[in-house]
């Protein structure tokens, strides 16, 4: 798996789960410090080509969904917690 893929399979599952809680028309800052998929889902850059495209166009399809959607790019250095849970999370499980 790419980090894009990866990126945008954890954007995915984020928006799919903010579905599950009706926040459909909830005011949503999706916050990254993956600069491809802030600036491809904000509309700055198009899609070219990747490996990551399936998800791309699922995510592209869950962000319709949602009335008030935006994103914002969050220098990794500032991202400390989110990077230490992501980490955590792919962790085999025999460590944990």
């Amino acid at each position: 798996m790419s980090s894009n893929v990866a990126e945008y399979a954890a954007l995915c599952a984020a928006l799919e789960f903010l579905l599950t809680k009706k926040q459909e028309d909830s005011v949503i800052e999706v916050r990254s410090d993956s600069t491809l998929v802030v600036n491809q889902m904000s509309g700055k850059w198009k899609f070219r080509k990747g490996l990551y495209h399936e998800k791309y166009l699922e995510a592209v399809r869950l962000c319709a969904r949602f009335a008030k959607l935006r994103f914002r790019w969050v220098p990794r250095e500032e991202n400390e917690e989110a990077d230490l849970l992501s980490r955590e999370a792919y962790r085999p499980s025999s460590l944990v």
